[in-house]
């Protein structure tokens, strides 16, 4: 059954699921600050060619921790603002726990968490049910890069010129609204969006990613369930 483990017992517990894990590593932590022992760890992994996936929500990197993930080929960031759970896991050992991958949490707070095997039989459920919404959080966050102050200055204009557009009475279009635009099948313009990063579907329901709401979108709740709408400008996008 799952394990028990305070702050100490998390930290080491942390440390041994990066350092044993295999083809599979996400790390999940809202505050993305790391610790020595960690950037060795990750540098570790790096060096064998194996991929980590970073999923974070609140960015404090100073130049060189920066500059330190950069150089690591082999590692995937991904950002997402509502991001508030912290979980680490492995192919085989999963991690909840209330322990950000941030130094000072490390040192100083008071935390607990648990620690769950796939080796142990009566683990095997709590793993899938928790992996079904890791998968989910992974879906709905956005590869992260650095960019340097020409490209920081540009996505500034972007974001300027997006707020105009939203100022604006542009009109609003669902996706049945923009099908019979555009002459495509509805599904074909949902798959647009979706493949696009600017939408996802969950249960019944649809949401626009924060790519999505970049561009002007909004959530409405119909007779069926929630449905995105989409400014009119979006159409000229749209190649399927």
């Amino acid at each position: 059954m799952a394990t028990f483990l305070n702050t100490r017992k998390a930290v080491s517990e942390i440390e041994d699921l990066i350092r044993d894990a295999d083809q599979k590593l996400i790390l999940i932590s809202p505050y993305l600050k790391l610790s020595k022992d960690f950037k060795e760890l990750l540098t570790y992994r790096n060096r064998k060619d194996k991929i980590t996936t970073v999923i974070f929500g609140k960015q404090e990197l100073n130049p060189n921790e920066m500059k330190f993930l950069q150089g690591l080929r082999f590692v995937i960031l991904k950002y997402n603002q509502d991001l508030h759970a912290k979980c680490y896991l492995n192919d085989k050992k999963m991690i909840i726990t209330s322990l950000n991958l941030y130094e000072f949490s490390m040192n100083n707070n008071k935390e607990m968490g648990v620690l769950i095997d796939l080796n142990d039989e009566s683990d095997i459920e709590l793993f899938e049910d928790a992996l079904k919404e890791i998968d989910f959080i992974d879906e709905t966050s956005e590869r992260f890069e650095f960019t340097s102050i020409k490209e920081e200055l540009k996505s500034e204009i972007k974001e300027l010129s997006i707020q105009t557009k939203k100022s604006t009475n542009s009109k609003l279009l669902t996706t049945k609204e923009i099908s019979q635009t555009t002459g495509l099948s509805s599904r074909k313009v949902n798959a647009w969006f979706v493949d696009n990063k600017l939408m996802y579907k969950k249960e019944n329901d649809w949401f626009a990613t924060i790519k999505g709401k970049e561009l002007g979108a909004s959530e409405k709740e119909g007779q069926y369930g929630k449905f995105v709408i989409w400014p009119e400008e979006v159409i000229a996008d749209i190649n399927v």
